[in-house]
């Protein structure tokens, strides 16, 4: 993992896809203007954080890298599986709903929002097409980046071994417990597999969405991933964390394009 600081902003990149010359971030919530509890790089436009706000951190976030607002296709996440394939909605077109783009269009900036769910980056150096999930565990079970590795071959015809993937800062095993009717759905859609990352403690079943992704992934084919394995929980200086937070909290962002 790679930190960069630039003046009051500080973002993270993936070392794998920087040498790949992916221009790509996952900012953190340093460097806006939005006051607490969505402090400070806040780009959720549905928290509850004043609007004004929240187009002003995302003005700032993109200038960083010289890229417009304009730029971004937005979606409505949902915690589904569905991938769409990068476009710029026309007047009054309403925003659709998925959870994961992928794109070939330098022209497009694609971004998604989290706090605690999984960003997922991926690049195909070979079709030169890039894309970005957003996996909550209910993302996850549907198999949302598995869903983007088809998305990419349908599209652009890209081969899973071709695709580089990165998992992005998220909530960790340590501080994930789920209940047992969620760790038996996990089980009956991967079977022993899902034991891997159904870790028991004294105090119940944690999910490692970490390593349930990775898992999505290299079945999916895909060999290339780096795993950010930062816990937003943990790191609420410079993440946001809708479960450490208890609900009220902004969102980051995750962002990649293509130079």
């Amino acid at each position: 993992m790679t930190f960069h600081e630039q003046g009051e902003f500080r973002f993270y990149t993936f070392p794998s896809l920087e040498s790949a010359r992916l221009p790509h971030a996952i900012l953190t919530r340093r460097g806006g203007t939005s006051r607490d509890p969505y402090r400070s790089l806040n780009v959720g436009s549905s928290v509850g954080d004043d609007p004004a706000c929240v187009r002003e951190n995302r003005r700032r976030a993109l200038s960083l890298f010289d890229r417009n607002p304009e730029s971004i296709p937005e979606l409505f996440q949902v915690h589904s599986n569905r991938i769409l394939l990068g476009h710029l909605p026309g007047a009054g077109e309403p925003l659709p709903q998925a959870d994961g783009i992928v794109t070939d269009s330098p022209s497009l900036t694609l971004m998604m929002r989290f706090a605690d769910c999984v960003p997922i980056l991926f690049y195909d150096p070979v079709r030169h097409a890039a894309g970005i999930t957003h996996a909550g565990w209910k993302g996850t079970l549907a198999g949302v980046a598995a869903r983007a590795v088809e998305a990419f071959h349908e599209h652009f015809g890209s081969r899973p071994e071709d695709l580089m993937a990165g998992i992005g800062p998220s909530i960790g095993p340590d501080h994930y417990p789920v209940g047992g009717e969620l760790a038996g759905a996990f089980r009956s859609s991967f079977g022993p597999a899902a034991d891997l990352w159904l870790m028991h403690s004294d105090d119940g079943i944690h999910l490692d969405l970490w390593a349930a992704n990775e898992f999505v992934l290299r079945r999916a084919g895909v060999e290339k991933i780096d795993n950010s394995g930062i816990c937003t929980a943990c790191h609420t200086e410079d993440w946001f964390s809708h479960r450490a937070e208890h609900g009220r909290t902004g969102r980051f962002g995750a962002m990649v394009w293509l130079g």
